[in-house]
């Protein structure tokens, strides 16, 4: 398995051969074996069979976000669910905006870029706030500030 004709677009939607891809337990086995090479290209590894991907931006899409209160320490967080019907805490130190101001944060434990998609993108918007001197975006949480990255290369 070189290519095998699954491309992800830029909203996190497979397609193999052009046929949109909606079974879930599928998908998840996917997710399960997404990696990258060495390169930056995201394969799918299946015991020995390497299948690697035509992907448009990013595998992972955020595509919600919440405000929450870590139940042990009642501090603020912002939860994402992704593309793979997994939620996880932000990592709000991850956020930069990359090419055309689409803002996109590192996932699976800074393994992965993810790309908000436009609801994700209002939802965390309410959480932005713009410094006193106009020089960048932040978001704050349990009195922090945490700025966002521009132009991060991945």
């Amino acid at each position: 398995m070189d290519d095998c004709d699954i491309k992800i677009d830029r909203e996190g939607v497979w397609f193999y051969k052009g046929a949109h891809m909606f079974r879930k337990e599928i998908l998840g086995v996917f997710f399960e074996h997404l990696t990258l090479d060495e390169n930056g290209r995201y394969l799918i590894e299946l015991g020995p069979e390497r299948c690697y991907l035509d992907v448009e931006d990013t595998a992972f899409v955020v595509v919600a976000v919440y405000k929450t209160n870590n139940c042990q320490d009642n501090r603020e967080q912002l939860e994402i669910v992704l593309n793979d019907d997994f939620s996880e805490i932000l990592n709000v130190q991850s956020l930069y905006v990359g090419k055309e101001n689409v803002l996109y944060c590192r996932v699976k434990e800074g393994k992965y870029p993810a790309r908000f998609s436009r609801k994700s993108y209002y939802q965390i918007a309410e959480f932005i706030e713009q410094a006193e001197n106009g020089n960048g975006f932040f978001i704050a949480l349990n009195g922090e500030q945490f700025f966002i990255d521009h132009d991060q290369a991945d």
